[in-house]
């Protein structure tokens, strides 16, 4: 048997096997793919509600800003750090599964290096306490402590998930997943029938909102991990550094919107940037259901990559992307024609039809290119990733500082413009790594497949 029809073996394996179901499963999708993409959408739903109950409770888009930047900046923040710990835990026990090795020692090895990345993050909050508070908290010190308490509750969660998905307990994967954003809306609609008023409370509802979906799936003995042989560094560190890099860029990406608008807004336009969180919102629709279903889509274009059947990985990837594109046409005029009357009647405020088109645009090109992104990193392209996110992101920061547009125009015009830079830039790493003859590794298809940087 060739070295590159063991590696599709192996990943077969990897995908198909699950603890939560049996091999007598009629499924027509690799396995996981219906619970995690149910998760999903339980959480994106989750946001649209959570935000709307938000409003309600706290009486105005202005008094609703500062949760909305607590939420932004947690989704920017968590798994931008801690995404990579994740998907290396999951490569590094599913390699071990697949070989029969115990993963406990792995997993000591990655609770230790996400305890450090807490550590680090958790004291530059910390330090730049003062700086945080006053650009995105109207200057209320307990939102900052709910960014501080979310972005550490968020390092058990990705451990949990990471666990999960290394031993395809995919149902507690998306527990694990689903569970936040239920938690957050239980919690603001208890504060909201308690007549509460401050935001300080609805913080903390964001914050502690990760942490009862682990305990559930830890209680019911879903996060084990046999013993088995010492664990080096290297073992769980393989490609951490690019996907860090990568990780950070990407998630900061999809949420600059509200946070640029925060920093760029006048004081009398704080209420906008609550506006311009619901039109992302809105335009991040495609992106939701995107992720639901890469889960099935992903797997199969990568066996045939791991097979070396680069025509048909080619073909594949060109149907992946004629989807993806047909969302994203579809996802735009909807939001062009449809998008300010969804607005206004769901969270009673006013955006244009361009402006939602634009966000909408921006969010399908993103779209287009974390296809490609995903891809590249299945070729063992990690490196290009990350450099490619990076270029996107400087793109961003550089655009809305030089431009001077209206705010919303501003930011939309950067959004739109980073967006494309990072399609280009994977396009290109694409081209080189399929001319190039890459085949790529068991290791490197897990971490394609995890490799989801947008959270809600």
């Amino acid at each position: 048997m060739s070295r590159s029809a063991r590696l599709a073996d192996r990943f077969d394996s990897l995908v198909a096997a699950s603890d939560d179901s049996s091999s007598s499963s009629r499924v027509p999708l690799p396995e996981g793919t219906l619970p995690v993409g149910i998760g999903l959408l339980i959480a994106g739903l989750a946001s649209y509600l959570f935000l709307k109950v938000g409003k309600e409770a706290l009486g105005s888009d202005e008094a609703l800003q500062p949760i909305t930047s607590l939420w932004v900046a947690t989704f920017a923040l968590a798994p931008g750090v801690f995404l990579p710990v994740e998907q290396e835990l999951a490569r590094a026990l599913a390699h071990r599964r697949a070989i029969g090795l115990g993963g406990k020692p792995v997993l000591r090895k990655v609770i230790v290096l996400g305890s450090i990345l807490a550590t680090i993050v958790a004291i530059g909050i910390v330090a730049a306490g003062s700086a945080i508070s006053s650009a995105f908290f109207n200057d209320d010190w307990v939102l900052v402590l709910a960014l501080l308490i979310g972005f550490i509750a968020y390092t058990p969660a990705h451990i949990a998930r990471g666990i999960a998905s290394g031993h395809g307990r995919f149902k507690a994967y998306a527990i694990v997943m689903a569970s936040d954003g239920v938690m957050r809306i239980v919690a603001c609609l208890a504060l909201a029938i308690a007549g509460v008023k401050s935001v300080g409370p609805y913080g903390l509802a964001i914050a502690f909102a990760p942490l009862p979906g682990v305990l559930f799936v830890w209680l019911r003995g879903q996060l084990r991990a046999d013993d088995g042989p010492v664990a080096e560094w290297g073992e769980v560190t393989q490609n951490l550094g690019w996907l860090l890099v990568g990780s950070i860029f990407a998630a900061g990406l999809v949420n600059a919107g509200p946070l640029a608008a925060t920093i760029l807004a006048e004081p009398d336009e704080k209420h906008l940037v609550t506006q311009f969180t619901y039109g992302v919102l809105l335009a991040r629709i495609p992106l939701f259901l995107f992720q639901a279903v890469q889960a099935a889509l992903l797997p199969r274009l990568s066996q045939l990559a791991a097979r070396n059947e680069i025509a048909e990985f080619r073909d594949g990837l060109r149907r992946l992307l004629k989807l993806v594109l047909a969302a994203a046409v579809i996802g735009t005029i909807g939001a062009f024609v449809l998008g300010p009357v969804i607005i206004e009647k769901f969270y009673d405020s006013k955006l244009s039809a361009k402006t939602l088109a634009i966000l909408a645009l921006g969010s399908a090109i993103y779209m287009l290119a974390l296809a490609l992104a995903q891809a590249v990193i299945a070729l063992r392209g990690h490196k290009l990733v990350a450099l490619g996110w990076g270029c996107a992101g400087i793109t961003f920061m550089l655009v809305t500082w030089l431009n001077h547009e209206p705010l919303f125009r501003r930011v939309e015009i950067g959004l739109l413009a980073s967006s494309m830079v990072g399609l280009l830039a994977f396009a290109i790493a694409l081209r080189h790594k399929l001319r190039s003859g890459v085949v790529p590794s068991g290791d490197s298809l897990i971490d394609a497949i995890t490799d989801m940087p947008f959270e809600s």
